[in-house]
């Protein structure tokens, strides 16, 4: 059986104290209540830089450039009715202090910390890429 293809871009926004700002997935949704890095679905035409850029300010209310977002790393992962890609980019300068719109919660965490927050599976390896950079 072949699954479809979801690309959706993730954004890992580091303090000035190195901290990486992680999203709890709000009740309603699939994997309601796991920790994960915000993003979301890239729209029909749309590049993974300028879906990243629209979904930062939907849900969280910053802008930022397409020139402060790094790639750093993806995950590729079959779910059960799709297969997720998942570019990962880190983003050290943006406009705004990021407000929560759409999550449960929001929190800074330390990389070295990203371990102790349940997380999809999609997102659990791109864990060691960050505490690498960081």
């Amino acid at each position: 059986m072949t699954q479809s293809l979801l690309v959706v871009v993730a954004c890992a926004l580091v303090d000035a104290d190195r901290r990486v700002l992680i999203a709890q997935r709000p009740e309603g949704k699939s994997l309601a209540g796991l920790w994960e890095f915000p993003g979301g679905k890239l729209e029909a035409g749309e590049s993974p830089e300028a879906a990243l850029m629209r979904e930062l300010e939907e849900e969280l209310g910053i802008q930022t450039k397409a020139a402060c977002l790094a790639p750093l790393s993806f995950a590729s992962h079959s779910y059960e009715s799709f297969h997720l890609l998942m570019p990962l980019y880190v983003c050290r300068k943006w406009q705004g202090a990021p407000q929560n719109r759409e999550h449960a919660a929001l929190k800074w965490v330390r990389p070295q910390s990203l371990h102790e927050y349940p997380m999809p599976p999609a997102d659990e390896p791109l864990i060691a890429a960050l505490c690498d950079l960081l």
